[in-house]
């Protein structure tokens, strides 16, 4: 470094003493900043994130500044000996220390914390509730700190049982999105919550059946869980047929979205069954199905009389389909200026050149850049 400083004129900056201090290169550091070498209060935060006390000490002794970044960073990492170094030092910490501990089920980080009168907030125990980390979440709230509803769906969306049943049990308060999150990742979570008075809605199912959990749809739609055309769709852009046949047989109503779900993903069992079965469909079908380049899906969608406009040129074009905008223009798809804009903007010549020698529109700043080319 030095001879790449002083001989070569490479500059350095903050990053140099944050980078040192941050892998705990002590030596390297005192010679950084003996030479000059700027600091700020990344470089003490970076030497607590890696747990590097010495480190630490050498910046703030030398009158490096620090921020609750400092806090934060060290108690994320659960370097307890360095959150009291700097705390004892004057270091100012924020609801950031205890939530950064709280992810990482650090109890003796947030238990001295707390103790040395260190302000949290709700994220204390959102992060102990979204990691599983009921002993934090107990010790939180057991001594004063704050909670909402997002306790219970983030313990939900995980999948911690004990940590919504606790919540629930010392009077969190919870709403639907417990339901809809714990659609996701357990029936077990979902039974307890409905079970307790928890309340539901359409995303319980729409998000169950995106996922694919068809045992879940199952109990929401038999227990009275309202659905909508958003579980079809939902069920369509996860390309899970199974499900989306169970809501059909169940006569849970559909739009246009499910057909365009599906092609986007170029899921053409389900883009078949959906028009099979009399799913309307649009022109967001095709266009869908050309912005990724499933040139099958376009082309069932376009035999079997789904509408298409110019944005499925345009799309084609955007992404670089050159297949899928020669399929969609040799069968009469209409296209403009878009079309050519789209390709020169996004850097597909071959587009750009094969609608403009099939005659297709372009502004003047597509000629002149086709021009340079030539």
């Amino acid at each position: 470094m030095q001879w790449a400083h002083f001989e070569k004129g490479f500059p350095w900056d903050e990053e140099a003493c944050g980078a040192a201090a941050e892998g705990g290169h002590l030596a390297l550091l005192k010679w950084l900043h003996e030479k000059g070498c700027p600091w700020d209060a990344m470089t003490c935060a970076r030497a607590a994130r890696g747990g590097h006390l010495e480190c630490l000490k050498y910046a703030h002794d030398k009158g490096c500044p620090w921020d609750p970044r400092t806090c934060s960073d060290a108690a994320g990492g659960g370097y307890l000996d360095v959150l009291k170094y700097a705390h004892e030092n004057g270091c100012p910490w924020n609801g950031d220390t205890c939530a950064n501990a709280a992810v990482g089920g650090l109890l003796d980080v947030v238990k001295y914390a707390h103790e040395n009168h260190c302000p949290w907030d709700e994220r204390t125990c959102h992060d102990a509730a979204d990691h599983g980390h009921l002993d934090v979440l107990k010790y939180a709230h057991e001594h004063g700190c704050p909670w909402d509803e997002f306790i219970c769906s983030a313990a939900a969306a995980k999948g911690f049982v004990q940590c919504l049943k606790y919540a629930h049990e010392n009077g969190c308060p919870w709403d639907s999105w417990t339901c809809t999150r714990a659609a996701t990742s357990s029936i077990e979570i979902l039974v307890y919550a409905r079970d307790n008075g928890c309340p539901w809605d359409e995303d319980t199912c729409s998000y169950a059946a995106g996922g694919g959990h068809l045992d879940v749809l199952k109990y929401a739609h038999e227990n009275g869980c309202p659905w909508n055309e958003d579980t079809c769709s939902g069920a369509a852009a996860g390309g899970q047929l199974d499900v989306l046949k169970y809501a059909r047989e169940n006569d849970c109503p559909w739009n246009e979205d499910t057909c365009a779900n599906a092609a986007l993903g170029g899921l053409l069992d389900v883009v078949k069954y959906a028009h099979e079965n009399h799913c309307p469909w649009d022109e967001r079908t095709c266009e869908c199905a050309a912005s990724n380049g499933h040139l099958d899906v376009l082309k069932f969608a376009h035999e079997n009389g789904c509408p298409w406009d110019s944005s499925t040129c345009s799309d084609a074009a955007r992404f670089g389909h050159l297949d899928v905008l020669k399929y969609a223009h040799e069968n009469g798809c209409p296209w403009n200026v878009d079309t050519c804009n789209e390709a020169a903007q996004h850097g597909h010549l071959e587009c750009l050149q094969y609608a403009r020698e099939n005659g297709c529109p372009s502004s003047r700043s597509v000629d002149e850049l086709e021009d340079e080319f030539d």
